[in-house]
């Protein structure tokens, strides 16, 4: 990134006015909400690709307690990424060798399909970790009596995995799932440095170049990195309400507990209170 001297940029209060400014919305070269629309796009597909991987495999391990050593090792290994290094890598061994370049509607632009699959490839290797961990953590973590009961009233293997040990392991699961969205989010930036693709990242790199430049450069820099900070917020916050009526209210401990009844000083418990009690 281009250092500049901080008398010659435009100063935080060009943010608000950036941000506040309706043309930096809905038009070009800006168009918050274009780049928005696309940052929540590559956020999505690589949370559900990431799903589709990390929660069978958890559920597996935790189940059958075999590949501990594998899972850890693995998970760990992804989180030391390079996301930015790897962005290039890819961008260069994997694009030029996918020749399919049609659009597909209200997803992706003519020619961004080359890109987008590397950049989703890094996205999903840094969302599987927090949800293959806690998956497998939340299974593990079952009541084992809950467990041998099922399996006493003839449960089939697949049956205690999908009735007792998933939804018993759900609110870890879900806590994962909001560790990979938010980790999703701040990273999907890096989109940018690939050819043809957007996100709020665009804003980010493009500012870059031009610093003083009150319109595309400093505030719309800041006001990018204010813009996915919010997101992450607004995603964390519609998970934490998802979890609130996803889990059983007997795991979560959202039953009304009924107060004990008092007793006199003196220990005697008339036959009224006996009724209520």
């Amino acid at each position: 990134m281009r250092l500049a001297d901080s008398a010659d940029l435009p100063g935080l209060g060009s943010v608000g006015t950036w941000l506040n400014d309706p043309a930096n919305w809905v038009k070009s070269p800006n168009n918050l909400l274009i780049h928005i629309r696309e940052h929540v796009i590559y956020t999505v597909v690589a949370v559900l690709l990431a799903l589709l991987i990390a929660l069978p495999v958890g559920l597996l391990v935790g189940h059958t307690r075999r590949g501990v050593v594998i899972i850890a090792g693995l998970a760990n290994s992804l989180r030391a990424i390079p996301s930015l290094g790897l962005v290039v890598l890819l961008v260069v061994g994997i694009s030029p060798k996918i020749h399919e370049t049609q659009a597909i509607p209200g997803v992706l632009d003519r020619g961004q399909l080359p890109y987008f699959i590397p950049i989703e490839i890094i996205l999903v290797l840094l969302a599987i970790p927090p949800i293959l961990v806690n998956t497998y953590a939340g299974v593990q973590n079952v009541d084992p009596y809950a467990r041998d009961a099922a399996k006493g009233m003839g449960m089939t293997g697949l049956q205690v995995v999908r009735k007792v040990e998933f939804p018993c392991a759900l609110p870890l699961i879900l806590s994962g799932l909001r560790s990979a969205v938010l980790q999703v989010i701040a990273t999907a930036t890096v989109a940018a440095y690939a050819p043809l693709l957007g996100g709020l990242g665009r804003l980010i790199v493009d500012g870059d170049g031009q610093l003083n430049n009150k319109n595309v450069g400093y505030p719309a820099m800041v006001g990018a990195g204010i813009v996915v900070a919010a997101l992450a917020l607004v995603a964390d916050v519609l998970l934490v309400i998802v979890g609130r009526y996803a889990v059983s209210r007997g795991i979560s401990g959202r039953y009304r507990k009924a107060a004990a009844p008092q007793l006199p000083a003196d220990g005697t418990v008339s036959e009224v209170q006996m009724m209520r009690a």
